[in-house]
């Protein structure tokens, strides 16, 4: 009679163990599928915050160009325009990289690398968001790296956008090189523009008619 018994309490352990990696794969994939859905969560956030903060350097870029129509020469300058007798601030505060947690931008310089027009992102990650941008940031649609999401503020594109294709960063618009329109400097929209002074014309007086010899 042990022999039996034997070959049952056998079996048994068997049964149990294999019971037992069974649910330890099940565990595994379970939490694969959360750390899974966990990075693309904190990703994607991070993601919006990346827009948000472009955002405000490229209006920060745009409302210090509205006044005197050059650009910063560090991001320092966004805090701190002392180009005035009251030193101006164009940035509440010096926004990290949302994707790295650090203050490393890649800054988009002018042509004579004498000002910064844009941000852009350090980071190598593939996007997660590859459509739904606003017209503004329409250039993101499907880029394969979060560094090619440039904040970048051009003059004559109503203030910020893309370049239009076959112009360099920084080149003045076609038909010629003012960057202004007739009603004076153009800026990002809700960015003030300063004042200008406003030109008068006086009408020239209308010749009176006099009865003449018949």
């Amino acid at each position: 009679m042990s022999g039996p018994v034997r070959t049952s309490g056998a079996k048994q352990r068997g049964f149990t163990y294999v019971g037992l990696m069974f649910a330890v794969v099940i565990i595994g994939l379970t939490l694969t599928v959360v750390a899974q859905v966990w990075r693309t969560t904190v990703q994607s956030e991070r993601e919006a915050q990346l827009l948000w903060a472009g955002h405000a350097y490229r209006l920060a870029i745009a409302s210090y160009f509205a006044f005197g129509h050059r650009y910063p020469a560090t991001l320092d300058n966004l805090l701190t325009d002392d180009r005035f007798p009251v030193p101006k601030r164009h940035l509440r505060k010096l926004y990290p990289d949302p994707m790295t947690g650090r203050n490393d931008w890649k800054l988009v310089l002018t042509p004579d690398q004498s000002g910064i027009q844009g941000v852009e992102s350090t980071s190598q990650l593939a996007p997660m968001k590859r459509g739904g941008f606003e017209l503004v940031d329409s250039a993101f649609k499907d880029a394969d790296c979060v560094c090619k999401w440039s904040f970048v503020y051009y003059p004559y594109r109503g203030g910020v956008g893309v370049a239009p294709a076959g112009l360099p960063i920084g080149a003045p618009p076609p038909g010629g090189g003012n960057t202004q329109t007739p009603g004076g400097p153009t800026a990002a929209p809700g960015v003030p523009i300063p004042l200008g002074p406003t030109l008068t014309t006086t009408p020239a007086p209308i010749p009176t008619t006099g009865s003449g010899p018949n």
